[in-house]
């Protein structure tokens, strides 16, 4: 099959099922103002706070209760699941606290307890292939699922949108299959996703991803998108042109269109969340 040509930004939106249109801006009602690239935090130091529950360390952001766009955001959660950096990454912890900002709680679980892979994977001693087995959908799920109870339990949470990034991509797409617990996915560039588990999703399902990408290739792109575009479920694929696995976690700041390119992926996880989430 040939793949997609490569526009600088290329959009594909299939909204089935009778979803209705997204208001204009002039018609948006309370709570629904657009947010821009100004809460995007890529330095400074994160606002929020660690928490354990059933074992798991959780960091947690909690939105300005007297924000508007977040009274209309009661009972709405975001679910972060981080790349294979954890919480250990700077950069994950502040677009956490850039969802909180957003008008949504936002929490991000410890997936890999306190173990997370170095911030350069290619050191000495480090194996990827064992960092990976050892943290194996049968060793991830049961992190989710508990993340998901805490949401539920502890914070009244009726509806979860879950952004995940390169490994946390994957859990995006896996827990937005029928009875996860997840009601709204988004992924930036995805890694080890498989087949199954695109065609299971039961839930709206949106990707931002990275032009240059060798765990995301365009063909594999192509097949991704292909199986969106046959499942019923509303699906969003974005193409950032001139960006790279990481780009929208660990971009270069100094750098125009990679800077553009992990601020437009960000707004593009609110835009969906606030369409979906909210419906």
């Amino acid at each position: 099959m040939r793949a997609p040509s490569l526009t600088v930004f290329s959009t594909l939106l299939a909204l089935f099922g009778g979803v209705t249109a997204i208001p204009a801006p002039g018609g948006k009602p309370e709570g629904c103002q657009a947010v821009d690239a100004s809460i995007v935090a890529s330095t400074g130091e994160p606002v929020g706070k660690e928490v354990v529950y059933n074992n798991i360390t959780f960091y947690v952001s909690k939105p300005d209760r007297n924000n508007v766009r977040t009274k209309a955001r009661a009972g709405k959660a975001v679910l972060y699941l981080t790349d294979v950096f954890g919480l250990a990454l700077r950069e994950n912890k502040l677009l956490v606290d850039s969802f909180a900002r957003a008008g949504y709680l936002a929490v991000a679980p410890d997936l890999f307890n306190g173990a997370p892979a170095p911030g350069d994977i290619n050191v000495p001693g480090f194996n990827t292939t064992e960092f990976l087995a050892k943290h194996a959908p049968e060793f991830t799920d049961p992190i989710i699922a508990t993340s998901i109870d805490y949401l539920r339990k502890e914070h009244k949470v009726s509806r979860i949108g879950a952004p995940g990034y390169c490994f946390g991509g994957r859990y995006s797409f896996r827990f937005a299959a029928e009875g996860k617990g997840v009601d709204v996915g988004f992924a930036a560039h995805p890694s080890l996703l498989e087949e199954s588990e695109i065609q299971a999703i039961a839930r709206p399902v949106a990707v931002a991803s990275a032009e240059h990408d060798s765990l995301m290739t365009p063909a594999q792109r192509f097949e991704m998108e292909t199986i969106l575009s046959n499942t019923p479920q509303p699906y969003q694929t974005t193409l950032y042109s001139g960006t790279e696995h990481g780009f929208a976690v660990r971009a270069n700041m100094s750098d125009p269109q990679s800077r553009f390119g992990k601020e437009e992926a960000f707004l593009q996880a609110v835009r969906w969340f606030d369409h979906f989430l909210l419906a």
